[in-house]
């Protein structure tokens, strides 16, 4: 009696679990996810994860909360991710800065580029625009160039952030022309842009997803392109390349990933929504007005074009000796 007694209760604790478990994973599933981007609202990385992120919710059937914590060249985000515990309900969209140049910026991060966290695929590459306030006497490289030498101590230019791309790059530009260029970095490409449309600092290689629209309007003159070719939605605007900075290419780009310990089975089930968003009318339309390229592939794929960029970055920072620490 006492054994069959024991069994019944056992058997119908069994039952009670296996009852409650689907509610508790539901209840898990309807929490939103939470998208950190390391740079604040308004700038091209904030605007590609919210386009994104709209359509991957519907897909999911999770809402997504995008939440900026801009500053430290992304690391005050990447440590947020890094050590979160909320293990499938948080993302971040780890990019240039993330993965490939603080490694070689900073002698010591909060956290590990390539163990920390999990990638679950590309988002998207910006090209970059050289763009001068309407004020400037400058209509072309060239003209930019005599401008720069005839200007006492050089020029200062904007960044998004120290270690940036857009950051990297100018200063690749100065390396390949000689320029005399300052560096004034800012917390975000939205906060810089303001600055260079009200002339409080001349000049900046920015991603066109920031600049564009001011670009069209008037309010910023761009003066070259940073990618191979030129952009369709800009065809006037000559590549830098074309203008005589022999092999001069850069983007900024990031991707999406999530922190390390994440199962397989949720990244497959992200990178399969992230993949269908990125091939999603709506994306693709944003995309194609802000000039991105999307770069849809495989969680592998990421991990192997991260791998590359960390190099070539690399190599520059050590060269010129660039530290941010």
């Amino acid at each position: 009696m006492t054994t069959s007694f024991f069994s019944r209760r056992a058997i119908a604790r069994s039952l009670t679990l296996l009852s409650v478990a689907p509610l508790l994973a539901v209840a898990q599933d309807a929490r939103p996810i939470e998208w950190v981007v390391g740079y604040a609202a308004g700038g091209g990385s904030d605007t590609v994860a919210r386009s994104v992120a709209e359509v991957m919710s519907k897909s999911l059937g999770r809402s997504i909360i995008v939440n900026n914590k801009p500053g430290a060249a992304t690391n005050i985000a990447a440590d947020y991710v890094a050590k979160s515990k909320d293990i499938g309900n948080v993302m971040f969209t780890a990019d240039f800065a993330t993965l490939a140049a603080n490694p070689s910026l900073f002698a010591k991060l909060p956290y590990n580029a390539e163990k920390d966290f999990a990638p679950v695929g590309m988002l998207a590459r910006f090209p970059l625009l050289l763009v001068v306030h309407p004020s400037n006497p400058a209509n072309n490289f060239s003209e930019f160039a005599a401008w720069v030498k005839a200007s006492p101590g050089g020029v200062n230019y904007a960044s998004s952030g120290a270690g940036s791309p857009q950051h990297l790059a100018a200063e690749l530009l100065r390396e390949r022309t000689g320029l005399t260029l300052t560096h004034v970095p800012y917390r975000g490409g939205a906060p810089a842009v303001q600055d260079l449309v009200g002339g409080q600092v001349p000049f900046a290689l920015m991603d066109s997803a920031t600049v564009q629209q001011y670009v069209t309007s008037g309010k910023l003159r761009a003066l070259g392109v940073a990618s191979a070719a030129r952009l369709k939605t800009l065809p006037d605007v000559p590549t830098l390349a074309e203008q005589g900075v022999v092999g001069f290419e850069a983007y900024a780009w990031q991707g999406l990933v999530v922190p390390a310990g994440t199962p397989p089975e949720t990244v497959a089930r992200l990178s399969k929504a992230l993949q269908a968003a990125l091939d999603a009318t709506p994306v693709k339309a944003r995309f194609q007005a802000l000039s991105l390229e999307a770069m849809p592939g495989t969680p592998e794929q990421m991990t192997a074009y991260v791998r590359t960029e960390r190099e070539r970055w690399g190599g520059l920072i050590r060269k010129n000796n660039i530290r941010l620490d």
